[in-house]
C-alpha cells in the first residue's frame, strides 16, 4: 500500500502536501557552513599591493595630555589645572584646526579624572584623539 490518506469514505489518496522540514534543516546547515567559511575566505585572498613613491605626508601636529595617577594634568609636559584645559586647547585649535590630542593616562588614575579631561577636550572642540598605550612585553612605568 502506498503512502496516503484515507478519505472518510475509506479510499486511499496520494498525499498532496510537501514536507518542508527536511528542506529547512538542509538550508539551516548550509547557512551555518557559509557563516563559518565566509570570513575565512575573505581573509585568505592574496593581494600584491603596488609600490608608489611620493611625498611623505606631513606629520599631524599633536599635543600630549598626560594624566598622572594622582589626577594631575600636564599639557605637553607643562602642568595645567583642569579648569584651564579647555581654554588652552581652544587656543591651540585656533592656531591649528587639524590638531590631534594624544592622551597618556596612568593606569592607576581614577576613571573620573580621565572622563573630566576628555569632556574638557570635547568642549574645546578637539575631534582627533589618540590614546597612548604600552606595548606588550614592555616594562611598566615606575
Amino acid at each position: 500500500m502506498a503512502a496516503g490518506l484515507l478519505d472518510h469514505d475509506g479510499e486511499d489518496r496520494p498525499l498532496s502536501e510537501i514536507n518542508v522540514t527536511p528542506l529547512v534543516d538542509v538550508m539551516l546547515v548550509l547557512l551555518v557552513i557559509f557563516i563559518i567559511v565566509a570570513p575565512l575566505m575573505a581573509q585568505s585572498i592574496p593581494v600584491a599591493l603596488p609600490e608608489a613613491k611620493g611625498e611623505p605626508e606631513s606629520p599631524a601636529v599633536t599635543l600630549t595630555l598626560t594624566l598622572q595617577h594622582h589626577g594631575d594634568l600636564a599639557l605637553d609636559g607643562a602642568a595645567i589645572p583642569l579648569d584651564a584645559l579647555t581654554e588652552a586647547l581652544r587656543q591651540r585649535l585656533a592656531r591649528d584646526p587639524e590638531l590631534a590630542l594624544r592622551v597618556e593616562g596612568d593606569q592607576r588614575a581614577a576613571y573620573g579624572a580621565l572622563a573630566k579631561a576628555l569632556a574638557a577636550a570635547q568642549q574645546a572642540g578637539v575631534r582627533k584623539l589618540a590614546f597612548v598605550t604600552q606595548g606588550e612585553g614592555a616594562a611598566p612605568a615606575p
